[in-house]
C-alpha cells in the first residue's frame, strides 16, 4: 500500500495527480521497458516534484505494480462491456485471456516492465501484488459468466488459471514460450473450470478383458 493510500481516500486533486504519474510511467515503460522508468523522469513527465512522487509511490517497483493494476482494471472493464462468447466457462476464459495476451503483444516493453516489477517485489509491495492477483482473479471470474457463485472446486480452478496466466506471461516475455504455447497453456488451465461430463447411466461401464485361456495360447503357437 502506498503512503498516500495508507493515509486515507484520495481527494479529487490527489487522484488526478496519481493518474498523471501513472500516465507518465506508462509512457516511459512503453518506450523503453523497465530500465527506462526513472523516478525523476516520471516526476518531470507528470509535472510533480520528486518528493511528491515518492509520497505516492515509495519505489519504482511500487509504481510499476500500480501501472499493472491500472492496465488490468481496463481489461476488466472490457470483459464486462464485451463478454466472451465461448460455449462454456473454459472457452470464455481462454478467449478473454488470449485477447489480453494479444493486447500485451502490442506493448511488449510495457508488459516486460510490469512483469519485472512483479518479480522484483518484496514484502513492502505485498498489498499491491495481492491486489494484482485479486484483480486478475476477478477478470477470470467475470469471463466465466457462471450462473452463480463458484463452487469450491471452481475457486481452486480459478487460482490455477491465475497462476498459469502469470507464469505464461513471464515465459513469453523471457522468450521461453511462443504465443501458440501460451494459448495452449491457457486453454489447458481453463478447462479445469468446466466439470468433467458425468458417465451416462444407460452406458454400461467397460469391463476388463480377461486373459486368453492357456489352450488358446498353445494352439496359437
Amino acid at each position: 500500500m502506498t503512503a498516500t493510500a495508507a493515509a486515507g481516500p484520495l481527494t479529487p486533486r490527489q487522484a488526478e495527480r496519481r493518474r498523471g504519474i501513472l500516465r507518465s510511467a506508462t509512457a516511459l515503460a512503453a518506450r523503453g521497458g523497465y530500465e527506462a522508468v526513472q523516478m525523476r523522469e516520471v516526476a518531470e513527465g507528470a509535472r510533480v516534484a520528486l518528493g511528491t512522487l515518492y509520497r505516492y509511490f515509495p519505489s519504482k517497483v511500487h509504481l510499476l505494480v500500480a501501472v499493472m493494476h491500472e492496465q488490468l482494471e481496463r481489461l476488466h472493464e472490457q470483459v464486462r462491456r464485451r463478454p466472451p462468447t465461448g460455449a462454456d466457462p473454459a472457452a470464455r476464459v481462454a478467449e478473454a485471456l488470449t485477447a489480453a495476451f494479444h493486447a500485451l503483444q502490442r506493448e511488449p516493453r510495457l508488459a516486460e516492465a510490469m512483469v519485472r516489477a512483479l518479480s522484483f517485489a518484496d514484502r513492502s509491495v505485498g498489498p499491491e501484488v495481492d491486489g494484482v492477483a485479486q484483480l486478475t482473479g476477478a477478470i477470470v471470474l467475470t469471463a466465466t459468466r457462471l450462473p452463480g457463485p463458484p463452487t469450491a472446486e471452481q475457486q481452486a480452478a480459478l487460482r490455477v488459471v491465475v497462476h498459469t496466466w502469470h507464469a505464461a506471461l513471464l515465459a513469453w516475455l523471457s522468450g521461453r514460450a511462443s504465443l501458440a504455447e501460451v494459448r495452449a497453456d491457457l486453454h489447458t488451465a481453463a478447462r479445469l473450470l468446466s466439470p468433467a461430463p458425468a458417465a451416462s447411466a444407460d452406458r454400461p461401464e467397460l469391463q476388463p478383458v480377461p486373459p486368453p485361456a492357456a489352450g488358446a495360447v498353445a494352439a496359437a503357437g
